[in-house]
């Protein structure tokens, strides 16, 4: 039977198609920069992005540590929200690495920054404090997309007051479909962009950062600073020039999946979700965490995977299928019926 994992869209797996060109792919050492495929991913995420030059980086981690150290010195700070990757999910990477203080701030309720806020929280000009140099967003957020009118106040925000603008855009490319407009919209106020080629593109490995390319040459030296140079990496860039290829459009599967799902799940009074909250790929559902433990054990009965929590996080993805929600919902109807 074949397990449903809606935990993220981090766990596909590569398609057969995928696997074929990873297999045909010509290779070089990409730290001398000799490596064909890598040289090409790099040339079309920066074309496709909108920017003058793009690396090729490990993981997301990565992509925004190298991206945050290339923007900031030692001693200097980035403004960032409270649950954005780049500050709650990475290890604190910035600051053990590169010295850099984040200024988290509380998202507003559709994934912004509260530009009013930011710029109370930007530091005066006095050697007391670190010097506010970066101000980082992430699209989508929590699933949620940013508006496009938005994004454009920001960028005029930063440039007023001389901040650099960083884009955590690991799922950006799930927001364009969803806005049905060119990726290259919702990124031209940024000064760099990261996009993850391993999340609903379904590449295995890898994200992109795109810049200017003087930015791109300092983020390549902070790339193998943070270890990571890579050789013979064609192998993966050609999984990543696949997705960019072949797995963009398709990305609105995953978001009418989503709905599906929350549609569905509306229905058992044990829960709480709302059908019209679901942008793109991911479903929250409220549920009391003893409960949730119990569905999670019920569902990995069936072959099904969550990941336990209060709101639940379901994950809509390259290998979910419309079969596959109704699987999700009959095995869930059969759980709730149990606890009626």
């Amino acid at each position: 039977m074949k397990t449903i994992d809606l935990r993220s869209d981090t766990v596909t797996r590569p398609t057969p198609a995928m696997r074929r060109a990873m297999a045909a792919a010509e290779v070089g050492d990409d730290v001398y920069g000799d490596d064909p495929t890598v040289n090409r991913l790099e040339a079309t995420a920066a074309e496709r992005l909108g920017f003058e030059a793009a690396l090729f980086t490990c993981s997301g981690t990565q992509a925004n540590l190298v991206s945050i150290m290339t923007h900031c010195a030692r001693g200097e700070e980035y403004i960032v929200g409270q649950q954005a990757h780049t500050y709650k999910y990475e290890g604190g990477g910035a600051a053990v690495l590169g010295s850099i203080q984040p200024q988290p701030l509380d998202f507003e309720a559709d994934g912004t920054l509260d530009l009013e806020r930011v710029a109370r929280a930007i530091k005066p000009a006095d050697f007391h404090f670190a010097r506010t140099r970066l101000l980082c967003l992430e699209n989508t957020q929590g699933g949620k997309v940013l508006p496009l009118d938005y994004l454009k106040r920001a960028g005029e925000f930063a440039r007023a007051r001389k901040l650099r603008l960083h884009l955590d855009g690991a799922r950006i490319f799930n927001a364009a479909v969803q806005l049905g407009m060119d990726v290259r919209e919702l990124t031209a106020p940024f000064d760099s962009v990261s996009v993850c080629l391993s999340k609903g593109l379904g590449a295995p490995v890898g994200s992109m950062v795109c810049g200017g390319r003087e930015f791109i040459g300092e983020a390549r030296r902070w790339r193998k600073v943070c270890g990571g140079g890579m050789r013979q990496a064609g192998i993966l860039a050609a999984a990543g020039l696949y997705a960019l290829d072949h797995h963009v459009d398709r990305l609105a599967d995953d978001h009418h999946n989503a709905g599906l799902l929350a549609r569905g799940l509306r229905k058992f009074a044990a829960i709480r979700v709302d059908p019209a909250t679901v942008q793109t790929n991911m479903v929250f559902v409220g549920i009391e965490v003893d409960l949730c433990r119990k569905l999670a054990g019920h569902l990995q009965a069936e072959g099904i995977l969550i990941s336990p929590g209060n709101p639940l996080r379901l994950v809509t993805h390259l290998d979910i299928n419309r079969r596959d929600i109704g699987r999700v919902l009959k095995a869930a109807a059969t759980f709730f019926h149990r606890q009626a």
